[in-house]
Parts: structure tokens; C-alpha cells; sequence
């Protein structure tokens, strides 16, 4: 039986499997502060990025459903492991059925429909966790846009815990951010973009500045990703009108709340109120 859902105007939702999507949320809210937001952090199974396309799939599911359920009509997927899995088949298979005026939107076609004015050399590389390589979405989506560019992945197994472990500023973090920016170079001499390709990653900005050749252009989602939002809304006046704006974010996450107040701060520089709910 096709669920009821809200119809009223509500937030837009932003969901993401552990604390990187904060980096995304703090931009869209700087680009877009009018606007009320919910966050969604499926904390308690992180991390999505060594799970398999079906359980990416069905998690991803559950957060947009309930996201739905609490009057979103706009849900960000700010999770690139959600996006590279997830997206196409919520958009696909399950959208039409449950409201095709609602929308789902990824982290990953905003960072690479820009590519093509910031690489010169047409060889881009991407840094990101194990299933958003594996997926091969980011070569796949620039190869749509821009079939002549060259892509090569490289997946960076420790950085998210590094990051949720609080060692982003550590001594020991170096030799890891070094060791996969050295590993991805080595795959193509011409590269002249870096495409960070995780949340988490912006996190470790300063130490992947310190080992990216200077020649080298650091791409990171946040920005990008709450420009496509603003562009998207202003062209979906429709949508817009769907979207309440009193300049309110409401967080929830599926772990205990202390963790989740703790580590939130380490991405947002703030502390947060947040309220446990079960998907």
C-alpha cells in the first residue's frame, strides 16, 4: 500500500552515514541560511564505505523514507558512498512509488560537472574510501560530461577513521594522507586535479595541502555541492516553495547522543543538540 506522507511544506533533509556530511551541511547552510534543515547521521553503522550495493542500498533507503516521513520534500545525500550506491536506484525504483514530486539529490555530479574548467591537462584524480572507488561513479559521471578526460582512483581505507578518531591534526595522520596522494600520482604524471571525494576529507585539508604538489588543484564538495543546491532551487521554484525557511536545523542520528554531540563539534566547531531515532 503506497505510504501517506506529509504535504505540507517542510525542511530539506540532509542524510549522511556517519559525521562527514556535516562538512556539507555547515556549506549549504553558509550559502543558504534561510532555509530549515534536518540532518540524518546513520552513526550507529557507519561506515557505508566497505558495505555491499544492496546494504548501501537498503540503509540508504530507510534514512530517506524516514527523512520523508518527517516532512522533507528535498533530501541531500551527502555521502558519496550513498550516492555512488544508492541514488540511481532510490531515484529509479522507488521515487515514482512513493511520491514522484519528492527528490533525492548526490554529492557526486555537482563536484564533477565543474571539473572541466579547472583541469587543464584533462587527467583528474580521485581520492576517496574503498566503495566509492569501486563503484567507479566519479569516472563514470565525468566520462558522461566530459568523455575525454582521464580519471584514476584511489582508495583512502584510513582516513575516516583517522578523522573520527580525532587525529586529523595528528603526527602520525601525515604519513597516511602522504602515502595515498604518493600512490594516486604514481598511477598518471599528468594529473592537475584532485578530486577529494569523501566528506571526512575536508577535515584533513592542511596535511593533504602539505603533501599535493603545489601544481596539483584540491577540489573539495562542500561549496560545490551548496552552489548546485542554491542553482537547483532557483530553477525548481516549485521545490523551493515545498521548503520552509525560518533558519532552523534539527539534528538526529541513529547512535547514542553523547557520541554523537562529541563528534559533531569536531566537524562543525560548535556543539549541537541532537535526539536519537531508530530507522
Amino acid at each position: 500500500m503506497k505510504q501517506q506522507l506529509p504535504t505540507t511544506p517542510g525542511p530539506i533533509g540532509v542524510f549522511d552515514s556517519g559525521y562527514g556530511g556535516l562538512t556539507i551541511l555547515s556549506k549549504i547552510r553558509k550559502a543558504l541560511p534561510q532555509y530549515d534543515y534536518i540532518y540524518l547521521g546513520d552513526n550507529a553503522r557507519t561506515p557505508y564505505g566497505t558495505r555491499s550495493f544492496e546494504i548501501v542500498y537498503e540503509f540508504t533507503l530507510q534514512a530517506v523514507t524516514k527523512l520523508f516521513e518527517m516532512g522533507c520534500h528535498l533530501v541531500i545525500l551527502a555521502c558519496n558512498t550513498a550516492s555512488a550506491k544508492a541514488l540511481r536506484s532510490v531515484q529509479t525504483n522507488d521515487l515514482p512509488n512513493m511520491d514522484p514530486t519528492r527528490r533525492v539529490l548526490g554529492v557526486i555530479r555537482p563536484t564533477v560537472e565543474c571539473i572541466d574548467t579547472i583541469t587543464s591537462s584533462r587527467h583528474v584524480g580521485v581520492l576517496a574510501t574503498a566503495g566509492t572507488i569501486k563503484s567507479e561513479s566519479y569516472p563514470l559521471e565525468i566520462h558522461k560530461l566530459f568523455p575525454d578526460i582521464r580519471v584514476h582512483g584511489e582508495a583512502c581505507p584510513l582516513w575516516v577513521p583517522l578523522v573520527e578518531n580525532n587525529e586529523a591534526e595528528g603526527d602520525g595522520t601525515d604519513y597516511f594522507v602522504r602515502k595515498y596522494i604518493d600512490e594516486l600520482l604514481a598511477k598518471d604524471e599528468l594529473i592537475d586535479t584532485v578530486i577529494l571525494g569523501c566528506t571526512h576529507y575536508p577535515l584533513l585539508l592542511p596535511k593533504i595541502q602539505k603533501y599535493m604538489p603545489e601544481n596539483i588543484t584540491t577540489v573539495a564538495q562542500g561549496e560545490l555541492v551548496a552552489d548546485s543546491l542554491k542553482d537547483y532551487l532557483h530553477r525548481h521554484p516549485e521545490m523551493d516553495r515545498k521548503c520552509t525557511k525560518g533558519g532552523n536545523c534539527t539534528y538526529y542520528t541513529t547512535e547514542a547522543e553523547d557520541k554523537f554531540i562529541e563528534s559533531a563539534s569536531t566537524f562543525l566547531n560548535q556543539e549541537v543538540s541532537v535526539q536519537r531515532i531508530e530507522l
